[in-house]
């Protein structure tokens, strides 16, 4: 169980599209705004583990063109995101404040990220602590995934609204900003470096139960 925990604490605190962008939001937008970014990711979140818990995921990511559809989804979406933290409130003539990103936003994020359902699939898959009550195992889980991923992510929102009261220049609030969407792409670039550019040098070996996003060989 405490392995579990703390797989699930290195997972959700090491920076990523999710957590990025909610600090950015926060950052850019204010706490309200976070809140319900957060709130969306949440649910998304638990639709994706419930997913993966029976099965559905599996089946959906078996076919290797839906993968890419997913990925390139997934990216496409988070560069749009990257687009509005970084130029909120920017006094650019074809660039006007936005609202933030809401709870069908995150939701949308969560549904074609498929980093989402790797994630819950390696933990749901592994870390067994009651083999021999895999249900109570599976509520366990559960139970202690979206403890540690609220108040994680609460932390990553907490970091945002930080900079977000520091109430800095109209041009250093721009700059930090665009320094969390540079930060965004970062991630995305190599999420998409490593689903399709080591995937063409490396011949595929995907499972979609044990490996969702076919990148362990």
């Amino acid at each position: 169980m405490l392995t579990f925990a703390a797989a699930v604490f290195f997972l959700v605190i090491t920076p990523g599209p999710g957590v990025l962008t909610l600090a950015g939001v926060g950052s850019a937008f204010g706490r309200a705004a976070g809140l319900r970014f957060i709130a969306g990711l949440w649910i998304g979140h638990n639709i994706v583990a419930t997913l993966v818990v029976t099965g559905l995921a599996a089946l959906i990511l078996a076919e290797p063109r839906l993968r890419v559809v997913l990925a390139v989804l997934t990216i496409g979406y988070l560069c749009y995101l990257a687009f509005r933290i970084a130029f909120a409130g920017a006094r650019i003539a074809f660039v006007q404040r936005q609202s933030a990103p809401g709870i069908r936003g995150a939701l949308l994020l969560q549904a074609i990220n498929p980093k989402a359902y790797a994630v819950n699939t390696a933990l749901f898959s592994g870390f067994a602590f009651m083999p021999g009550n895999p249900p109570a195992e599976i509520a366990l889980k559960f139970l202690i995934m979206n403890v540690l991923w609220l108040a994680l992510h609460l932390l990553w929102l907490w970091a945002g609204l930080t900079l977000h009261r520091l109430d800095l220049p109209h041009r250093t609030q721009r700059i930090i900003n665009i320094g969390m969407a540079a930060s965004m792409l970062t991630v995305v670039g190599l999420a998409a470096w490593s689903q399709f550019g080591v995937s063409v040098l490396i011949k595929p070996c995907f499972s979609p139960i044990s490996d969702p996003l076919g990148s362990a060989c």
